[in-house]
């Protein structure tokens, strides 16, 4: 097949837009799987069928003959969620073209716009897409017509399509071939450079990176090198995606494909990297170190801590973004206190912890990355995006004045509004979504990109149980919401701590000075009291009883709690 017939694009989508259907479809009409073999193909973890997101990237290549040509298709499905956007950043630069994929019964939301952008910005060739035609809910025309409003494309230029029936699937499948550009295959006698868009761990062929060539070629038993981590290695294997791998002799220039580099940890295959056979190549630009975004602290149950241990070295071996170093606390035991790039990410390293290893832990409330330069600190800003219908514009307006957000301009899609704004990321991570969706009543979206780091009035704001300070409750934020926050956590752990026999009293401090307390009342339980003589035997049972229960309790400081409490007190 000649090269020049190659054509590599990528899915921009928000998600539970159909991304993900609409790539089983693609892959049945080529022959790249038979018809039935499964849904959400390209999404092969178990968590991502359950929460229908895609949340490790996949390349699919494709075989699809058109007007007497044969093509070479090569799909990358990319995560749509904010976390993960340095990988679609990548992704999007080993392409030429995207579809711009939308639901016809949701219309554009703000995910589907910040990569989009970053689409436009690269001067890819977009084809725009209106999914879920099939819909009874479906306003194909409006959606168009939002479409057509943001990127100021025709209306013959629009495919409509059904990932799940399949229809005008064929027409897109044309229109991919006849309109994405193939790559520039100028450079193919250039020295080889290939970037690295993801890479996973493979436990007989090592790290293996999906990679696109740029220039030259990559054949098997080539020594190679990494420009950024400055790993070396001989290729092993290398080849193609369609499900499986599917080795070949050679990757050529303009090409997706994966080489298996025998490298021990992804540390040393990150992504963004560039590949090359000479060490003295220039890399490719744009490449960064992924930094965490958001901390948090994972405890294990007793007994479970090297387990812990155990765990996130393996977990590491295929999430080079994942940093986390141990710790230990006088309420908690040991533990770690780990990095992440979101929220979303934590969620995915807690969920597998649970159902790869079988390990539950408690999870402190998340904070986000500050910065000390001398005696300022800095705290990260974002540039926040919210699109709702027009009609809530108010109560999106309402919200944000109360997260220390600046405005900076407002965009009209239609009967949709755009709301840009400059944020703390620290107001953003927790409970603004949920205020954001309850404000709109569901219509609103909302996204975020990394800014800068401004300087920030912060405090430690310290809780002591009975006068015993409780360094994992330890939290940081800037002063003017100190106060309430003393007060609020407070008043809750009153409410989650059971009565003691002596008076617990509950404080919260910035530094010596107190801003806030409570005081929880005192009584004696006997669990033996309604029990008047009779069989000994019985009063032994019920003692028993209360050791079981006391072996799920933890300790604040010198005050014996049930590990829910932690669960409760740490849930925002």
């Amino acid at each position: 097949m000649s090269t020049v017939h190659i054509r590599n694009f990528a899915i921009i989508a928000h998600i539970d837009h159909g991304k993900s259907t609409l790539a089983d479809r693609l892959l049945e009409m080529t022959g790249a799987v038979k018809v039935g073999s499964g849904s959400q193909l390209l999404d092969t973890m178990e968590l991502e069928k359950e929460k229908g997101i895609t949340i490790k990237l996949n390349p699919a290549r494709m075989f699809y003959s058109h007007d007497g040509k044969d093509f070479q298709l090569n799909l990358i499905d990319t995560p749509g969620h904010v976390d993960f956007g340095y990988e679609v950043s990548r992704s999007l630069e080993a392409v030429e073209g995207v579809l711009l994929l939308v639901d016809a019964s949701q219309g554009i939301q703000a995910q589907t716009l910040t990569n989009l952008y970053l689409a436009q910005e690269l001067g890819l060739t977009i084809i725009p897409v209106v999914n879920k035609i099939d819909l009874p809910t479906a306003q194909p025309e409006d959606t168009a017509e939002q479409i057509i409003n943001l990127i100021g494309c025709s209306a013959d230029e629009i495919c409509f399509v059904s990932g799940k029936t399949g229809d005008g699937v064929a027409d897109l499948l044309a229109a991919i071939a006849t309109r994405i550009p193939a790559p520039s295959l100028d450079t193919a006698r250039q020295p080889l450079r290939a970037l690295v868009f993801d890479s996973f761990f493979d436990p007989f062929l090592g790290v293996v990176a999906y990679v696109k060539v740029f220039s030259g070629r990559i054949k098997k038993n080539q020594r190679l090198f990494m420009k950024a981590t400055r790993a070396q290695f001989d290729c092993l294997q290398n080849g193609y995606l369609q499900l499986k791998r599917i080795a070949g002799e050679a990757l050529e220039t303009g090409e997706i494909g994966y080489v298996a580099t025998g490298l021990k940890s992804v540390q040393d295959c990150r992504v963004g990297d560039t590949i090359v056979a000479d060490p003295s190549t220039v890399a490719l630009p744009g490449y960064q170190t992924p930094k965490p975004m958001i901390y948090a602290s994972f405890f294990p149950e007793p007994g479970k801590e090297r387990e812990l241990t155990v765990a996130l070295d393996k977990l590491k071996l295929s999430d080079s973004s994942l940093t986390y170093e141990p710790i230990s606390s006088q309420a908690l035991g040991p533990g770690y206190n780990i990095g992440f790039l979101g929220l979303l990410h934590l969620e995915i390293i807690k969920e597998r912890l649970n159902r790869e290893f079988d390990i539950n832990v408690l999870v402190t409330t998340p904070t986000v990355a500050y910065q000390q330069q001398g005696e300022v600190w800095l705290e990260p800003w974002v540039d926040l995006e919210i699109l709702c219908p027009q009609d809530h514009y108010g109560a999106v307006s309402e919200l944000v004045s109360q997260h220390r957000t600046e405005f900076k301009n407002v965009e009209y899609i239609g009967d949709r509004v755009v709301c840009k704004y400059e944020a703390p990321l620290a107001e953003v991570i927790t409970d603004f979504y949920d205020k954001l969706k309850s404000v709109t009543s569901g219509y609103a979206s909302m996204d975020y990109q990394l800014k800068d780091y401004r300087a920030a009035d912060l405090v430690a704001v310290d809780l002591l149980v009975a006068g015993d300070k409780i360094d994992a409750l330890t939290q940081y934020m800037v002063r003017s919401k100190a106060e309430r926050y003393g007060r609020t956590v407070v008043e809750k752990l009153k409410e989650l701590i059971p009565r003691h026999n002596f008076e617990i009293t509950l404080q919260a401090a910035i530094g010596g000075k107190i801003i806030a307390r409570a005081d929880i009342a005192p009584f004696r339980k006997d669990v033996t009291a309604k029990l008047y003589g009779g069989d000994v035997t019985r009063k032994n049972k019920l003692l028993d009883k209360q050791k079981k229960g006391k072996k799920r309790m933890r300790n604040l400081g010198r005050i014996e709690v049930p590990s829910e409490v932690f669960v409760e007190l740490l849930r925002k």
